[in-house]
């Protein structure tokens, strides 16, 4: 394991005077809320450009004051209180989601440390050891929100939103978590500003007597890693095709149906604050964080100063438009599929990626090993993904192709008498504690005297 000393020093953390760490948690709210206005104008323009339109283009230069323009049209709008609905969670439940996603992004590096009117600081607000699992806590921390907004609405189809979105990110965040841990095992820390020193240079290792050079960004390292990550991320955002809790043909508008106003808008703005938030963290991890691509890491100055914040910068857009690319492309998955492809696609090659990693890692790192040894690590871990590959094979060939629609037996299961209940079409919320109230009054109040 390579010493956390030799990729930097925690210690810096944690010594700014008041000023600065005010200056920072104002910057890093600035830059989160931009980069929501530019990313909502980027998503219209981008795909409005993949379906030969033009998108915003009236209000400002190239339509870049329409983000705006929105924010304040929801500001203005009336905000509407449904009756049935637990007015305190109903509140609340917008300002969760919206606070976690601020706070996952305080731990993310924008670049070295720099002089600010004569004192040294790194430009990230805080770090620890944990630092990753710090962001993954607040993504969880966010579900709260969805689901407290559905529950709260009183209505069915906010509730069933709820639930769906739930589900959703139990499952892609088990995924989103097994893709990280190769990243600790190949850097040996938790920390953001450690793990983005450790994608430095060029790294080596020897295997079977032979000197590799490995690339830097874990992006290149550990690819599958990589990609198991970002689809993960897609679907942790609820973003498209994986939008399921969202899906306007079957459940309206989703968890947020009834919310408008700025109610409304702060769901909004955490949506794409995950966004930014999951780019910068994939930065971060994969693509070497702040510190300048190739060739520009040839010039000598391109990873100090104030020019590593516009490498970081012009990675996390790099993101965000495949966000947007995916969303102008593939249609939306059914719900069946979705979490088929979370739990038995996602995870198990997180499982055998994983293996496979620690098995190589230990042929690198143990010199004293045998050499029968390393073969039979290696024969070991070749064995085990061609296993994986037959029981895929096999799952396959035993559903066979589906010549006829599925049977739905009078009782209401799919798949005849032997299969899997139905849920019944007229679901009610189970009602408040709060709205009880309400609800006696309305049955007390006479007919033709309710307001």
């Amino acid at each position: 394991m390579t010493p956390l000393a030799a990729y930097g020093n925690l210690d810096q953390f944690g010594k700014d005077p008041w000023w600065l760490v005010l200056a920072k948690v104002i910057v890093i709210f600035a830059f989160l809320v931009v980069m929501t206005l530019f990313a909502i104008w980027y998503e219209r323009r981008v795909v409005a450009r993949m379906q030969v339109r033009p998108g915003p283009n009236r209000n400002g230069p190239f339509g870049l004051l329409q983000s705006l323009a929105d924010g304040l049209k929801l500001a203005f709008k009336e905000d509407i209180m449904p009756r049935l609905a637990d007015k305190v969670v109903f509140f609340f439940a917008p300002v969760v989601s919206t606070v976690t996603a601020f706070t996952a992004f305080s731990v993310i590096p924008f670049g070295p440390s720099v002089s600010i009117f004569g004192t040294h600081t790194p430009l990230q607000l805080t770090d620890i050891p944990v630092a990753v699992l710090l962001v993954l806590a607040c993504s969880s921390m966010g579900i709260y929100g969805i689901v407290l907004g559905g529950w709260a609405s009183g209505s069915t189809y906010p509730l069933l939103g709820g639930l769906r979105s739930s589900a959703q990110m139990i499952s892609y965040e088990v995924a989103m978590g097994l893709s990280i841990v190769s990243v600790f095992l190949v850097s040996g820390t938790m920390s953001t500003s450690q793990i983005v020193a450790a994608q430095a240079g060029n790294g080596t290792a020897e295997v079977f007597g032979m000197q590799w050079h490995l690339p830097a960004w874990y992006g290149v390292l550990l690819i599958p890693s990589f990609l198991i990550y970002f689809t993960s991320a897609v679907g942790e955002t609820n973003r498209a095709p994986f939008d399921l809790p969202e899906a306007e043909s079957e459940l309206v508008g989703g968890f947020h149906t009834e919310y408008s106003s700025l109610k409304f808008a702060l769901f909004f703005l955490a949506e794409y604050v995950n966004m930014v938030t999951v780019s910068g963290l994939c930065t971060t991890l994969f693509l070497g964080g702040w510190r300048a691509p190739w060739p520009l890491s040839l010039w000598d100055g391109a990873n100090h100063g104030w020019w590593p914040v516009l490498w970081f910068t012009i990675k996390v857009l790099l993101l965000l438009f495949v966000f947007v690319w995916l969303r102008g492309t593939l249609p939306r998955l059914r719900y069946d599929q979705f979490m088929r492809f979370g739990w038995k696609v996602l995870i198990p090659a997180n499982l055998v990626w994983i293996l496979a990693l620690s098995g190589i890692r230990l042929v690198q790192r143990h010199d004293e090993l045998s050499t029968g040894t390393r073969t039979g690590v290696i024969v070991g871990v070749a064995a085990l993904v061609v296993l994986v590959l037959v029981l895929v094979w096999l799952q396959r060939a035993r559903r066979g192709p589906v010549t006829e629609p599925t049977p739905v037996d009078p009782g209401g299961r799919v798949g005849g008498e032997k299969g899997f209940p139905l849920p019944p079409l007229n679901l009610e919320v189970p009602p408040s504690p709060r709205a009880k109230r309400v609800i006696v009054e309305r049955e007390t109040v006479p007919t033709g005297k309710e307001s």
